[in-house]
C-alpha cells in the first residue's frame, strides 16, 4: 500500500507563529491541532490555519524535508508560504 506523506506549515490567525511538521494525513493532523483535547504548543499559540505543504511517496524523504525547513530561518519559512501562498489564506477550511 502506497502512502503519501506532507510536510506542512501552520500560523495563528495573525500570521505571527509558525509550526512545522510532517503527517501521513495531512486533514486529521490539521483536525488534531484544533481539537480542544490537543493541549501542546499549537493549542497554547492556538496555531491551527494550514497555509503551505509539501506532498512526498517517501517517509524519509518528508522528514529530512521537514527537518530542513525547522532548521531553517523564519523568513525562508514566510519565503516557501508566500511562493505557494502569497495570500497566506487557509488551505484547509473548517466545515
Amino acid at each position: 500500500m502506497a502512502f503519501t506523506y506532507y510536510v506542512y506549515i501552520l500560523t495563528n490567525r495573525n500570521n505571527t507563529v509558525l509550526y512545522t511538521g510532517v503527517t501521513n494525513d495531512l486533514d486529521r493532523r490539521v483536525e488534531e491541532h484544533r481539537s480542544p483535547a490537543n493541549h501542546g504548543f499549537t493549542a497554547r499559540y492556538r496555531v491551527h490555519k494550514l497555509v503551505y505543504y509539501e506532498e512526498y511517496d517517501d517517509i524519509e524523504e518528508a522528514i529530512l524535508r521537514e527537518k530542513q525547513i525547522k532548521g531553517g530561518s523564519r523568513q525562508k519559512k514566510i519565503d516557501l508560504i508566500n511562493e505557494m501562498n502569497p495570500k497566506w489564506e487557509e488551505l484547509f477550511p473548517e466545515e
